[in-house]
């Protein structure tokens, strides 16, 4: 069963659309099972930034029509996504990535923090995702949702929280193995899960993740451009043999 996508308020009202139902069971939100799967002992999640918009959009018109729907609750359709992109709002929200190789962004999650005017209550994030469908099974969703938890505490919030369709086991899993308590309402579910204090040790641990994903997506650019440039050298190469041989044919 793949991994449930959560809809945040921020999501919803970036799309410009009426809210809709609690978020559904989102393929496109994280980890279909395989057979056996293999999870990677350490996934470089990178914190974006607006310089990022055009990847994050980029990732999210590549999930499939039924994933869109699952991801955001609605038939989101190619403008809606681009308005919620441009919706982001990076000072007050926080968004991670994960980067494969070529530096292609196969993995988001959009943690939404409550907004300064919201009325007195638990201190709650509400946590969003995306997995593209040719690399679920691999724990991005897991990981995405573990970063995630640590980034909330940090920031001094008591609960982080999710919405989704109440056949979205995967996720509802996720949450429960995270120690969440999960309410089901008919067809809908809600996963509720309280937070540690922040202490120095989550600091530490955030500040050398987020330390080691920027250097990790900085040998990714040096790689591509190093490749690049071999790829260039063999074009000029190949161009040059071919008009050697045309010469010596004349």
């Amino acid at each position: 069963m793949p991994i449930a996508s959560v809809t945040t308020g921020a999501d919803r009202l970036a799309a410009g659309l009426p809210a809709p139902p609690a978020s559904g069971p989102v393929p496109a939100g994280g980890d279909a099972p395989h057979n056996t799967p293999q999870y990677a002992p350490w996934i470089p999640i990178r914190s974006l930034s607006p310089r990022h918009r055009d990847r994050i959009a980029t990732h999210l018109l590549a999930l499939p029509e039924r994933d869109r729907y699952l991801r955001f609750g609605y038939a989101a359709g190619d403008a809606q996504i681009q308005r919620y992109v441009d919706g982001l709002d990076f000072d007050r929200d926080e968004v991670f990535g994960v980067f494969n190789r070529r530096l292609v962004l196969i993995a988001l999650a959009h943690l939404a923090y409550p907004r300064p005017d919201q009325a007195a209550g638990p201190k709650a994030a509400e946590f969003g995702g995306s997995v593209l469908p040719t690399v679920r099974g691999r724990g991005y969703g897991a990981r995405l949702f573990e970063h995630a938890m640590l980034h909330a505490r940090n920031r001094g919030l008591d609960t982080m929280f999710i919405h989704a369709l109440s056949e979205n086991t995967t996720m509802l899993h996720i949450a429960r193995r995270a120690g969440a308590v999960v309410q089901r309402d008919g067809s809908e579910s809600e996963a509720f899960l309280k937070l540690p204090q922040e202490t120095l040790a989550s600091r530490v641990e955030q500040w050398v993740g987020e330390g080691a994903a920027a250097l990790d997506y900085q040998l990714k650019q040096q790689s591509r451009l190093v490749d690049g440039v071999l790829d260039m050298i063999g074009e000029v190469r190949q161009g040059v043999s071919s008009r050697l041989g045309r010469a010596a044919k004349d």
